[in-house]
């Protein structure tokens, strides 16, 4: 027994320094061991710096004027930004592996230029989130914006969850602005702030270059968080991210049912079809409730998973 009452309190600190420096050796071990052919050791440990921006940027075939300190450092702000943000870019980097297939087949059958599907991770990070607006869906939708142009939404149905409804929608959007403007740039900007304001600022300020306008803080950055998403997904070691092909989310393989009834159990519905309930949610998140009830005349599909689908083994066979 210890008679003095300070000596436990410093055997406790030198044990738990032994620890830490334990844990800082075995991490510098196991860093030397990743250490590639011609790398220091400071080369893999992981320190903060800076990003090259490359000498020509564009987005939608149009170029940024990167020679303007305002347009670089905006542009260099959202890299930075993204690249250390490193769970959330991970993810978006992951995600965006499996849903552009269905984004760039959209944009395409639209004549939208194939960059506006980074637009999607600068609304939601391709996911369904709600705004606490809300707005919904990975094209951040409004419920009254999106009833106004056909979509259904309701306690039932809501297709704002689901990415083709969603992306036509968006789509639609793009093409009016894009006539109206006569640049990619402005249509995709006034995704975000919407015409009205945007077409305010360009009456006050006589300008009509996005990157000439002083716009409100979110809009400002919209184009230039895009494009920094763009240049981080084509590009994840540039950035500091060490991913391969088999970390990325692969494509998921389903077909789709015609339904133009009532589906009273949508427990039984995904038995009958051989899978189950959950995954029949997960493809089909626009459909809210466990029964369905349709709109007379219309005609929905309901994606339905291929077999193995669900397999971690045909995935990696797959790759």
């Amino acid at each position: 027994m210890w008679r003095s009452g300070k000596k436990p309190v410093i055997v406790v600190i030198m044990v738990i320094s032994l620890i830490v420096i334990a844990a800082v050796v075995n991490q510098s071990f196991k860093v030397l061991g990743n250490k590639k052919p011609g790398q220091t050791i400071i080369d893999t440990l992981s320190y903060n710096r800076s990003y090259k921006i490359p000498e020509n940027v564009t987005f939608a075939g149009e170029r940024m004027p990167l020679e303007y300190f305002d347009t670089r450092e905006s542009l260099e702000r959202e890299l930075i930004i993204s690249a250390y943000r490193h769970s959330s870019t991970i993810l978006i980097i992951k995600r965006a592996h499996r849903y552009f297939p269905v984004i760039e087949k959209i944009l395409r059958e639209n004549k939208i230029p194939d960059d506006f599907k980074y637009l999607a991770a600068a609304e939601s990070e391709y996911t369904n989130m709600i705004s606490p607006a809300g707005a919904t869906g990975f094209w951040q939708i409004m419920a009254g914006t999106g009833k106004e142009a056909g979509m259904e939404i309701n306690n039932v149905v809501d297709e704002r969850y689901c990415i083709e409804k969603s992306t036509q929608f968006a789509c639609d959007y793009f093409l009016k602005s894009y006539e109206k403007y006569g640049n990619w740039t402005l249509a995709a900007a006034s995704y975000n702030g919407g015409r009205a304001a945007l077409e305010e600022q360009m009456k006050i300020q006589k300008e009509d270059n996005y990157y000439n306008l002083l716009l409100a803080d979110e809009t400002a950055r919209y184009i230039f968080r895009a494009v920094a998403y763009k240049l981080i997904i084509n590009d994840p070691a540039g950035y500091g991210f060490d991913l391969d092909s088999t970390d990325l989310y692969r494509v998921l393989k389903y077909y789709d049912v015609k339904v133009d009834t009532a589906i009273s159990d949508f427990s039984d519905f995904a038995k009958s079809h051989g899978t189950n309930y959950k995954l029949l949610k997960y493809l089909n998140p626009w459909l809210r409730k466990p029964y369905f009830t349709p709109r007379p005349g219309k005609e929905y599909l309901i994606k339905i998973p291929e077999e193995g689908m669900r397999s971690v083994e045909s995935s990696d066979s797959a790759n």
